[in-house]
């Protein structure tokens, strides 16, 4: 693939820039609270979606602009650049379930205001004894005449006490083997017993949730797709939140890598055999991610759905993520923890669950072991 712009795609990045200049919110990077940052977030989305800047490679009937993923990635690469607020990432990949495995009523009522950010989305996935091994969920789902009644636990429901609604999953079928009988559902979080509480995370803000569900009841026509295609919906989901269009994190360590050799060099270790080599390491994981997702985009560009790869992806996310924020907590010292530093503070506890959220590190290993590599089990 060329990985330089075409016209049209130069053109489209020329436009999204001028955009982005007058439009991304000055100062949104000091909201110190979560409620505060989530404000920030929903009413940035507005702003895109006012500007034409979301959906961009959804179809046109479902509110998109059905362009190539390429100006996905373009969009993703030049809010980095600009250090505009994150894209609203549930929208798109929940958004591409509903599009995938919806009923016409259900894109209908819920594709709309997903796209305009009327709505926001959380996932009901993961739970107290199956995080990583999500088939082994326990939440139960028994269907009731024309209802669904659900009882259980989730949690690292991220989001979940600013979200509107959910996409459940739950066992619908004990008696099948455990990837075969879960199903997923489209649930409206002011449902009555639906509880929400917020986890404190290690810098102190309640980014997550567990999530109680006590004789919730759900409509039998909010189910998404059939009885028992929850794990199949799973894992759509899932690979396009691993997918190569949120390259926007890519220009940030960019940015973060020239403030540390900066500060390196304020200290006087550009000499430092050790602080060398860990710059120099740090540079070569982001050019490999870089490179890693350019190609998984031209496998997109060319039609191919997203698949496994995207775990090489997450991986190689995961170690740029960390060590830059190792780095920068050692580069940094003291000033990190008497509070000079807050920013990078805050980024070195964000980077520590990265390697367990989306799908632990270990089961990212072994998807690219038996699935791309297949290599035997033991």
């Amino acid at each position: 693939m060329d990985y330089r712009d075409s016209a049209e795609e130069a053109e489209y990045r020329a436009g999204l820039r001028a955009w982005l200049a007058d439009n991304v919110p000055p100062g949104h990077q000091n909201a110190t609270t979560q409620d505060d940052r989530a404000a920030v977030a929903h009413a940035w989305h507005k702003k895109l979606y006012e500007g034409g800047y979301i959906g961009q490679s959804w179809p046109v009937e479902w509110g998109g602009k059905g362009l190539s993923p390429a100006m996905d990635a373009i969009l993703n690469e030049e809010t980095g650049n600009f250090n505009a607020p994150p894209l609203p990432g549930t929208a798109g990949y929940i958004g591409r379930a509903l599009q995938m495995y919806g009923t016409d009523e259900q894109r209908t009522q819920l594709l709309p205001p997903t796209i305009s950010g009327d709505i926001h989305w959380c996932q009901g996935f993961s739970e107290p004894s199956a995080g990583s091994d999500l088939a082994a969920l326990r939440t139960r789902a028994v269907r009731d005449g024309d209802e669904y009644v659900v009882n259980g636990h989730k949690m690292w429901t991220s989001g979940g006490q600013y979200s509107d609604w959910c996409l459940l999953l739950a066992r619908t079928d004990p008696d099948v083997p455990k990837h075969k009988g879960i199903s997923a559902f489209l649930v409206d979080m002011k449902s009555p017993g639906i509880t929400v509480q917020p986890i404190i995370l290690a810098d102190g803000s309640p980014e997550t949730s567990e999530v109680f569900w006590d004789d919730v009841r759900i409509p039998a026509n909010q189910r998404l797709g059939d009885e028992g295609e929850g794990w199949r919906i799973a894992m759509t989901t899932v690979s396009y939140e691993r997918g190569p269009s949120d390259i926007g994190f890519i220009s940030t360590y960019r940015k973060n890598l020239a403030e540390l050799e900066e500060t390196a060099a304020k200290k006087g270790l550009t000499e430092d055999r050790e602080t060398r080599a860990r710059l120099a390491r740090a540079y070569v994981l982001g050019e490999v991610l870089r490179l890693n997702v350019l190609q998984q985009l031209s496998l997109r560009i060319s039609g191919r759905p997203p698949g496994e790869e995207g775990s090489i992806s997450k991986q190689l996310w995961t170690h740029t993520e960390q060590e830059l924020q190792h780095l920068a907590l050692d580069l940094f010292g003291a000033d990190v923890v008497t509070g000079r530093r807050p920013d990078y503070l805050h980024r070195y506890f964000m980077s520590r669950p990265i390697s367990v959220y989306g799908g632990s590190s270990q089961i990212q290993k072994n998807i690219i072991a038996q699935r791309l590599l297949e290599m035997p089990r033991k």
